[in-house]
């Protein structure tokens, strides 16, 4: 109750209380006075008390309750169990498809093409007639060689005879010496006539045979370079055609001298066994690059459902059959020396290509197996993340990602090999690793969850802010 003015109590009855912050939802409380309250009171001393003590409760009340924080949703993630599995170590490169022979096709005689008895692209044998040249001058020359060697070969004949006839004329002294001599002379320089003119018979034969022009190789002609009615000239500097040997046929490719012991050792029991997948190349390989195979037996359980082929349509012609059938072969040939400038040695493997599905000058991606590993601990390479301090994994253990440095030893395509700091069985995060941090709960994704990592992460963030908002 209070009293006018004239009845004002003395000094000693007037209070003032200060709280920093009563009526603010400010989250700590300090000494420093943000509100000054005073309360002049014209009760007796105790109701001053009460309602100082009463103030002070409600701001210590204010200041001590915690702000609640909504919970961090959980992330979708992809996960896959690491598992025990064969891997083969082998080195990838990119080669070239090389023919074992190619042969230029030239004539060997002058002539004007009367005929061409092949198609462009036909496949041939050896011995095959491809071209024809006019034979007309050269049939002419063999038959006149013909006569005048069967001329030459009479009078040699003749003289034959005069000298058997003169030999005995010499013995009874009916004629000198000398004039049996000089027959004898004339009978050896006709035998030589006669043996020029086999020459010359037998060089008018090989014009005349090589008016047709035959295929020096089996295998595939290319461009035809001439037609009906060219003048052709013999050892002329322009190919008729050109045909490469295609069955059997080589890859030619380079690896780093440094794998050099390994090729030298497991390749001494055998013919190491090469894959060349012919129009594409090894993925991050070159002639002087090597990476590591993928799997024996790879499951498709390390690959999550759907990557395989996002945003593909149903439309989408089917990849072609030499892009995605690897063609196997053997190690035929490693290079005597190593190329000094690129650090690398030159190999070459032989691939039967019974479907020519290897082509002359064609890039192969080729994987040369050495051995196989048993028993590695393997994971999908994506789930390995590369950071600062190393490289790592997110391990799901329950509904908690928990990071986990690991050693790889090598890749293998699409596969880690993991040398240490993983255990077999562990599940680990292939999908969804960017959103991720130590203790982060997640949220599982189904392998037939089409929607993908996106839409379900935002599925699940929604559904835990609407928690975090009750």
């Amino acid at each position: 109750m209070f009293v006018s003015g004239s009845e004002r109590p003395p000094r000693a009855m007037r209070y003032t209380l200060t709280c920093t912050g009563a009526m603010a939802p400010a989250p700590l409380c300090t000494s420093e006075p943000m509100t000054d309250l005073s309360f002049r009171a014209r009760a007796p001393r105790a109701d001053s008390y009460a309602i100082g003590l009463a103030v002070c409760s409600l701001a210590f009340v204010s200041c001590s309750t915690p702000q609640s924080r909504p919970q961090r949703p959980a992330v979708a993630v992809a996960v896959v169990a690491a598992r025990r599995a064969p891997v083969p170590y082998t080195l990838d490169a990119n080669g070239i498809v090389t023919p074992i022979q190619s042969a230029s096709v030239a004539s060997q005689v002058d002539g004007i093409i009367t005929r061409v008895l092949f198609d462009e692209g036909q496949e041939v044998t050896r011995g095959q007639a491809l071209f024809q040249v006019d034979e007309r001058p050269y049939r002419n020359a063999y038959e006149q060689a013909l006569a005048t060697l069967s001329r030459d070969s009479a009078t040699a004949a003749n003289a034959k005879k005069e000298v058997n006839r003169y030999s005995k004329l010499v013995e009874q002294r009916y004629v000198t010496k000398e004039e049996g001599e000089q027959f004898e002379a004339t009978s050896a320089a006709s035998d030589a006539v006669v043996r020029a003119d086999r020459a010359v018979v037998a060089n008018a034969r090989f014009n005349l045979d090589n008016t047709t022009i035959r295929a020096p190789i089996s295998g595939k002609t290319g461009s035809l370079l001439v037609r009906v009615g060219n003048l052709v000239h013999a050892n002329g500097a322009t190919a008729m055609v050109t045909i490469n040997q295609v069955r059997p046929i080589m890859v030619r490719f380079a690896v780093p001298a440094s794998q050099l012991p390994l090729i030298l050792q497991y390749g001494a029991h055998g013919g190491l066994p090469v894959t060349a997948t012919p129009g594409s190349a090894a993925p991050g390989a070159s002639l002087a690059d090597s990476t590591m195979g993928a799997p024996v037996d790879a499951p498709a359980q390390l690959t999550p459902a759907g990557s395989a082929r996002s945003g593909a349509q149903q439309d989408d012609p089917p990849p072609l059959a030499a892009s995605t059938s690897p063609a196997l072969g053997t190690l035929s040939f490693i290079d005597n020396a190593v190329d000094t400038t690129t650090g690398t040695v030159t190999l070459k493997a032989t691939f039967a290509n019974a479907n020519g599905s290897l082509w002359a000058g064609q890039f192969a991606a080729t994987t040369l197996r050495l051995f196989i590993e048993q028993n590695a601990l393997v994971v999908p390479s994506q789930a390995v993340v590369t950071g600062q301090r190393g490289t790592y994994v997110y391990v799901v253990d329950g509904d908690t990602a928990k990071q986990r440095p690991v050693a790889i030893e090598r890749t293998a395509g699409g596969i880690a090999i993991v040398a240490s700091g993983l255990a077999d069985g562990a599940r680990v995060v292939t999908d969804g690793q960017s959103r991720l941090t130590p203790g982060a709960r997640v949220l599982i994704r189904s392998p037939n969850d089409s929607a993908g990592g996106g839409a379900a992460a935002g599925a699940v963030g929604g559904r835990g802010r609407r928690r975090a908002k009750g």
